[in-house]
Order: C-alpha cells, then sequence, then structure tokens
C-alpha cells in the first residue's frame, strides 16, 4: 500500500478558552492510504492535555517520514502486523489514528459498507450532540450560546468552568448562561480546573442547578482525590484527561461513572470500540469528544455513535475553513452518512 500525507489548517470561528488556555485554530494532517485502486482517509491532530507540552504538526510529520517506509510493505488487511510496527516505534496516538481511521476507511470501501453498517449498528440511537461554550466574561457567554442556537437550534450543552478567577467567577459565569438557556440540558468541564474543596463545593452547588454531570472536575495530578470526590459529588463524574485508552478506565473505574472518548487520545477507532466495550462491561457510562478535529475525524467517531450516552463533536462546527464533508446534522444528532467507509469527501 501506499501512504500519503499533507497538512490543512483550520481556524475557529470563535476561540475556545478552557482552563488551560485558549484555541484560535490548529496545523491538522490529512493521511492518505492507497491500495487497490480504494484511498482511506485518517486525521491527526496535535494535541496535549498539559498545554506547554502540546506536539507540533512537524513532529508528527517526523513521526510519518520514519513510519512510512515500514508501514507501505503491508496491504491495508494486515492490522496485526501494522500494530506491531506502530507498538515497536511507541508511535504518538494521533499518528496512531490517522492511520488507524484510514485503515478502517479503505476497509469500509472495499466492503462497499459505511462502517456503522458494518459494525451492525443502529443509527435510530444516536442521540443529540452538545455544543460547548468555553470560558470567557459571562456576557460574551452570553452571546456565544445564542450563537450556537441561531447556527443549529442547540439544545444541549457543555459549559467550560475552572477559571483561573475562582469558583465564584465560575458560578456567576454559569448563572448568565443558564438564564439564556434555562429548559436546555447542560454539564459542565472543569478541565482539571478545581482542587479538591471546589470540586466538591461545585458539584454540590451545580447539582441544585440541574447539571447532568461534571467531567474532569480534578487535576490529572490530583487523582488520588477521585475516590473522595467520588464519595461526596452528587452529580455523576466523568474523566477526560484523565483517560487517554482501556489501561486507565480499569485503573479508575472505582471512583467515575464515566469516560469521556476522543479518537486522537485514544489512537483511533480500534482502541475507541476497546474502551467503550470495557466501559459496557463496568457499568460506566460512555461521552465522546474532540479537540480541534475536522469533519473528518468527528465523522469517524460518528460511526460509533448509536453506543454514546453522551455525545459532544461539535470541533467541526466552529470551523470556518474545514476542507471536508461528512456526517449530517439532524435535528441535533450527528449522523453518518450511509456510503462506504467513514463517508467523508472534500468539501
Amino acid at each position: 500500500m501506499q501512504i500519503k500525507f499533507q497538512t490543512f489548517t483550520v481556524r475557529k470561528r470563535v476561540p475556545l478558552t478552557i482552563s488551560r488556555g485558549t484555541s484560535a485554530g490548529n496545523t491538522n494532517i490529512w493521511v492518505r492510504l492507497q491500495h487497490y485502486g480504494l484511498e482511506g482517509w485518517g486525521e491527526a491532530m496535535p494535541f496535549s492535555i498539559i498545554q506547554e507540552s502540546k506536539p507540533s504538526p512537524e513532529k508528527l510529520i517526523e513521526e510519518l517520514n520514519a513510519l512510512i517506509p515500514s508501514l507501505e510493505q503491508f496491504t491495508p488487511l494486515e492490522r496485526q502486523k501494522i500494530e506491531g510496527v506502530l507498538q515497536e516505534a511507541k508511535t504518538s496516538t494521533p499518528v496512531r489514528a490517522a492511520i488507524d481511521m484510514a485503515l478502517y476507511d479503505w476497509l469500509g470501501k472495499r466492503a462497499y459498507l459505511p462502517l456503522w453498517k458494518l459494525w451492525g449498528l443502529d443509527l435510530s440511537r444516536i442521540i443529540p450532540t452538545s455544543v460547548t461554550v468555553g470560558i470567557s466574561s459571562p456576557e460574551k457567554a452570553k452571546e456565544r450560546v445564542r450563537q450556537w442556537q441561531q447556527l443549529l437550534d442547540a439544545k444541549v450543552f457543555k459549559l467550560k468552568l475552572g477559571s483561573p478567577e475562582g469558583i465564584e467567577y465560575d458560578r456567576a459565569l454559569f448563572l448568565a448562561e443558564r438564564e439564556e438557556i434555562p429548559h436546555a440540558e447542560i454539564s459542565v468541564d472543569a478541565n482539571g480546573g478545581w482542587s479538591l474543596s471546589d470540586a466538591i463545593k461545585m458539584s454540590q452547588w451545580l447539582e441544585k442547578q440541574g447539571v447532568c454531570h461534571l467531567e474532569q472536575p480534578l487535576n490529572v495530578a490530583a487523582e488520588k482525590d477521585f475516590p473522595i470526590l467520588y464519595e461526596k459529588s452528587p452529580l455523576p463524574i466523568f474523566i477526560d484527561e484523565s483517560c487517554f485508552n482501556s489501561a486507565d478506565i480499569l485503573r479508575l473505574s472505582h471512583c467515575i461513572h464515566g469516560i469521556n472518548v476522543k479518537i486522537m487520545k485514544s489512537g483511533g477507532l480500534t482502541e475507541a470500540l476497546n474502551m467503550i466495550r470495557i466501559a459496557k462491561v463496568l457499568n460506566l457510562q460512555i461521552m465522546y469528544g474532540c479537540y480541534s478535529d475536522s469533519t473528518l475525524a468527528n465523522t469517524a467517531m460518528s460511526q460509533l455513535a448509536p453506543y454514546a450516552n453522551y455525545i459532544d463533536l461539535d470541533s467541526h462546527l466552529n470551523l470556518v475553513d474545514d476542507p471536508f464533508r461528512g456526517a449530517r446534522l439532524d435535528n441535533g444528532r450527528l449522523v453518518p452518512r450511509n456510503f462506504p467507509g467513514l463517508g467523508v469527501e472534500l468539501e
């Protein structure tokens, strides 16, 4: 098989601020795998849960250039051999995700079936995706809520808290947003921005405000405190930055209620499926999330949408120059198309 790639830059219509900083755009990598007259597509997006250590696109390109000569000797059906090469090279999860996506896209095209149909999934089970409102002033946050409502009549929201200004600021920000959407379903994501004592206080306060769950209230460095929060929080606790793969679920399953699966964190659909199955065995809830992913990566995750209890695949909806067209919005639901493979085309 042949593997080619190129970079593309995406800009956010509205920059997103979370507890760790602000993102206005990103340079991602489009991977194209060719074999037997078919082409599978994947996406790599550089990300980090520690802003200072975020990998550059150049680093991912360096990885791909080193891997391609070893991978091109195989066909897309030799997944176990390909996995061996990726493991030996200690490949980063974004590059793994791009290769894994491309292999699945190729397989679906070879079988002439969309992946959701290849897996026997029921699209009627897909729930609406949430849309994300970042940390800002109360007035700007209210404006962002209105923008989302105008764009897709959004009814499910994820509100980012964990402001460096403290929990009183978080409360004022939340109340301003809630005033704008009094009947919406709301979850809160602190991105590890709270101490244990603040997380306990906010979980109790947010439960009274009708929030459905709390995501990553504690920093990864404070994971030892999750069992205490688990006992004291009236809200279900989901982990994101603390959950990259199946091993993380097993490590923390005793003190959480759910996990956030992201294709760039997991390293592709293969590990995402593993995580989903393990979470279901452990009776944990499942959420899907994203970074600055384009339609390509979010459409890949939408193939698994019938498994999710919560979905937050909205990054591509906030891009002004997304080069791809894929899963469609249907009453707030991100629904994959009935096209072979991922069902993604150039816009």
